[in-house]
Formats: C-alpha cells, structure tokens, sequence
C-alpha cells in the first residue's frame, strides 16, 4: 500500500506541471490573440488623430507630434458635406440594421419555437433545408437577388437590403434558438398548461424569459451581420442618399489622393457602436451559444 502510495504521489507533480503548461500555452494563446485584434484598432485610433502629412509620412510617426481631432470634428458637423454624408450614412446603417434585428427576432423566435416543439410531416428536412443556405458564399446569390429586387423595384431602397439581410441571418438565427429551446424543459409549459395557461400565454410568460440569452444573442449576430455587409450595399444602392456607412466611407478615396486621417476616423467611429454593443451583452452571447449546443 505505502509503495503504491508513493508511486502516486511521485506522478502528481508531473501531472500537475503538464496541467500547468497546457494553462500557461491558452494564455499565451489568448495574449498574442488580443494584441492580433487590438493592435489594428489602436493605429487605426492613432491614425486618426494625425494630421494628413503626418499619416502618409515613412517611416511612420508611432504617435504624432501634435495630435488632433480635426477628422472628428469634420465628420460631426453638419455644416460642412462631409459630415452632411457621414451622419446620414451612419443613420441609414443604424436604420437598416436596427429594422433587420427586429423582424429576425419577430420571425426566428416563432420558427425556431415551432422547429423545438411541434411534430410535422416535413420537419426535419425543412429544418436542414433552411441551414442550406449557408453551404453557399454570399456572392452567389448577389446576382439573382438583384434580377429579383430589380423586379419587385426594390433597388436603391433600404428595403432591399433589409430583405436580403435577412435571408442571410435568419438561418443561423433559427438554428441558434431551436438549440435553446430544446434545453427549456417541456414540463414548465405543462404545469403552466395545467394552471389553466392557454399555449400562447405559457410561450410568452414561461418561454420568453427563459429564452432571452438566446434571443439577444441573435439580435446581436443579426445587428452585427447587418451592420458590416458591404457586397450588397454596395450593388443594390446606387443614390447618395441611401448608401450605408461600409459603402459610403469609400469617398475618402480619391483618384489622386485618400484622406487616411478621415478614413480612419470614420472606420474607428464605425467600429464603436458594435464593439460597445458586444461588450455591454457578451455574457448573453457566450451563454446562448453554450447553453444552445449542449443537449440536457
């Protein structure tokens, strides 16, 4: 007994300095992760505040000399042309994709409800058949979907891309809460039935609240998603007037010259609203997403 006591307790520091250096290897991993992220949104930061000699100078100026929030300022007022478009570009991205977070939670919180509880011919392969979609780049649906809207006159409107967005967002947005309704326990909706609960009341007074991890986590990937397209922006807007931010900050561009103060001021600006909304409602998003992939 003593031997073989002895024996354990020789290959526990072993095991222990493996544990550790496995610990030690994520966190190194983590590390060089965040400065890989973080990195590029410091200089684009720093790179705003630059005046535009300063931006293009080599070898680069780490921090400039005289800091300025020139850029800002431009972009805020509404007095001048730039900051005229800038404003109503990122009104239209906030529109947009405000309106694209709430009709997919309006159609994927029913859906994905009625995928997790309810039996009917067809379930299983209409389930899959919406994930099918995205075995496809986005790309190859770019065409089509313009014949369509230019059919129903939807180009150079909004409602084009809310449309099309959420084609893109609904399945995922499906899929992620049908994984969380399949962890609420059935029997909490038939006790609420047995107390007299119609089947809508026991959704909306037992469901809904339990569900609301899983639902803000879509709201999250369905605001994010819209937030951030480009492709399609960029080819069903055409007018000033309607362009998003990730199509309307190429006007920085110019044939002979870009403002990288400017563009990287508008980026920066465009970054905040989305990392802010990621932050304040990450614990939501890592909950749904764990608790909607695991099946109790």
């Amino acid at each position: 007994m003593s031997t073989l006591a002895e024996t354990a307790s020789r290959g526990r520091p072993h095991r222990r300095m493996r544990v550790d250096g496995w610990r030690w290897a994520g966190r190194i991993f983590l590390l060089f992760m965040l400065i890989y992220t973080a990195v590029p949104m410091i200089w684009m930061l720093i790179t705003s505040i630059k005046s535009g000699f300063a931006a293009t100078q080599f070898p680069p100026q780490w921090w400039p000399n005289e800091p300025t929030l020139a850029s800002y300022k431009k972009l805020l007022d509404p007095q001048n042309s730039v900051g005229q478009d800038f404003l109503r570009f990122f009104w239209n991205s906030l529109f947009v994709s405000t309106v694209t977070t709430i009709l997919s939670v309006i159609v994927a919180v029913p859906a994905a409800y009625a995928f997790s509880r309810f039996t009917f011919p067809g379930r299983n392969f209409l389930f899959f058949a919406v994930l099918l979609r995205n075995m496809f780049p986005a790309v190859i649906f770019l065409v089509p979907l313009f014949i369509l809207m230019r059919a129903i006159g939807l180009v150079n409107t909004h409602g084009s891309l809310i449309l099309t967005y959420l084609t893109f967002g609904l399945p995922l947005a499906i899929w992620l809460l049908k994984g969380f309704y399949d962890n609420i326990p059935v029997q909490l909706e038939q006790a609420a039935r047995i107390d007299g609960a119609t089947r809508f009341q026991a959704f909306i007074m037992i469901v809904m609240p339990l569900s609301t991890p899983g639902i803000i986590a879509t709201a999250i990937y369905s605001f994010i998603g819209a937030w951030n397209e480009y492709i399609y922006a960029y080819t069903f807007l055409s007018k000033n007037e309607q362009l998003t931010l990730p199509v309307g900050i190429q006007r920085f561009f110019s044939e002979n010259t870009t403002d990288f103060p400017g563009l990287m001021a508008a980026s920066f600006m465009m970054s905040v609203p989305v990392v802010v909304l990621f932050l304040v409602l990450q614990r939501y998003f890592v909950r749904a997403l764990t608790e909607g992939a695991v099946k109790h």
